[in-house]
């Protein structure tokens, strides 16, 4: 599978992360991370797309767009993110999913924010 990443070459990217799945409620959740060469538009040499869609809307979104930088996108709003390590962004991505769950599911006892 072939990604659109401008300006990089593919062979130099390396897939470090995919994950794609369908929660019990059929919302879609993916994470791609890639190791890229260090560049003005990506000096962490990570290239990121984090999304959670609900019935075909984005509802949490985080990427590093090489115009924008890190920035997350919550229900339409985007937000500047800072960058420590993927797996930190990882966690800050599914405790946003959760969220979002919790405002569209409620919570384990059925409680909704």
């Amino acid at each position: 599978m072939r990604y659109n990443i401008p300006y990089i070459v593919m062979e130099e990217l390396k897939l470090l992360v995919h994950n794609r799945y369908r929660t019990k409620e059929d919302d879609l959740i993916e994470i791609k991370i890639w190791k890229v060469p260090k560049s003005g538009e990506f000096p962490d040499e990570i290239k990121y797309s984090l999304t959670f869609i609900h019935k075909k809307e984005r509802l949490v979104g985080y990427d590093n767009e090489r115009t924008k930088g890190h920035h997350k996108h919550i229900k339409g709003k985007e937000i500047k993110n800072e960058f420590k390590n993927y797996s930190k962004l990882i966690e800050e991505f599914n405790e946003d999913v959760k969220n979002i769950q919790k405002e569209l599911y409620g919570d384990k006892n059925g409680n909704k924010n």
